[in-house]
């Protein structure tokens, strides 16, 4: 049966469908050459109005190209096929790890009311039940917004509400709101620096982006989180730095992280669970505010640092994020 999937591997198919055809175009050139010689040394004996070599390379020159327009298109073919492929086997993976994240805590949940239901429960441990039941309902929560916030990027129907902020209290806004949603010991995170520059965007949006890139830290530690947020303005940009002490990224895996469904296997983490839309989304929602976010790791276990850059106001992009602002008002004065 292994035998048959390796036949049926799209990179097999691509090399029997070029041998096949550099055969018959080799055999074209043979039937055309052989018949060229014929004619060189019979030629004299046949009468030159059924001869004309003019004719003769037109046709030899057409059948080339378009031997190799077709080379050309099942090459084409053939790397729409594999990208259509492997987008299936991430959907399929997409799929498998969503179905988990969604029964793993309603699971959960259903299992902590039915003991509540069956069993007298004291009242400490009631609240005990309750609080691990917010915390599932939250991650619920946390995962559809995710899948509703790429839902609409792609559609481009997302709607921003950016506003003017001051970089600095907005950035330690968002750290302090990061770390009390995900329960992270106030002593595991240094956060370091000052921005004194202002900044368009949207808190909300940049909420997820900041969740996104602590859960992960915390989540691909190697025992107990070790943070580092830094964060400083450059003459355009306002950079804010996530340094952990993790797992680390291999260089390879450092250019696919940021990819849709793109999910990294580490064999010191097999437990982690994650749908691969975090870094993508992260990504999609800084290149609407004119910024980036891009990666560094010295390699496994050597942590990693991701680095975003937001334009700062009105020195950078200005154009662009006034057009930003525009929008949103517009929008905000189409809903009221």
């Amino acid at each position: 049966m292994k035998n048959w999937k390796f036949y049926l591997h799209p990179m097999a198919i691509f090399i029997v469908a070029q041998l096949a055809w550099l055969s018959l175009v080799g055999m074209w050139i043979y039937w055309y050459t052989s018949n060229y010689i014929i004619f060189e040394k019979v030629g004299s004996k046949i009468s030159p109005q059924i001869i004309s070599r003019t004719a003769n390379i037109i046709v030899l020159v057409i059948g080339l190209i378009l031997l190799v327009a077709i080379l050309a298109g099942m090459y084409l073919i053939f790397i729409y096929l594999n990208r259509q492929i492997s987008l299936t086997k991430l959907y399929d993976n997409f799929i498998s790890n969503v179905t988990h994240e969604l029964k793993s805590p309603l699971a959960s949940i259903q299992l902590y009311l039915e003991t509540m239901k069956i069993r007298k429960i004291p009242a400490e441990k009631q609240q005990e039940f309750i609080d691990l039941m917010i915390a599932d309902a939250e991650r619920l929560q946390n995962l559809i917004n995710s899948i509703l916030k790429l839902s609409s990027l792609e559609s481009r129907k997302s709607a921003y509400f950016y506003q003017i902020f001051d970089a600095d209290s907005l950035i330690k806004s968002l750290i302090a709101e990061s770390i009390e949603q995900l329960k992270i010991p106030l002593n595991s995170v240094l956060v370091k620096g000052a921005a004194p520059c202002k900044c368009a965007a949207d808190s909300d949006a940049l909420k997820i982006v900041f969740n996104i890139l602590v859960d992960n830290a915390n989540k691909y530690s190697r025992g107990k989180l070790q943070l580092t947020i830094n964060y400083f303005c450059t003459s355009k940009n306002i950079v804010i730095e996530f340094i952990d002490e993790g797992i680390g990224i291999s260089h390879e895996n450092q250019k696919k992280i940021f990819k849709k469904f793109q999910r990294i296997y580490h064999p010191n983490t097999p437990n982690v669970k994650g749908t691969g839309l975090g870094l993508y989304l992260a990504r999609e929602i800084l290149r609407h505010h004119g910024g980036k976010i891009s990666v560094f790791s010295e390699g496994e276990n050597k942590g990693a640092t991701f680095q975003l850059q937001l334009p700062i106001f009105p020195k950078s992009k200005k154009r662009y994020l006034q057009n930003l602002l525009k929008i949103s008002k517009t929008n905000n004065d189409l809903e009221i």
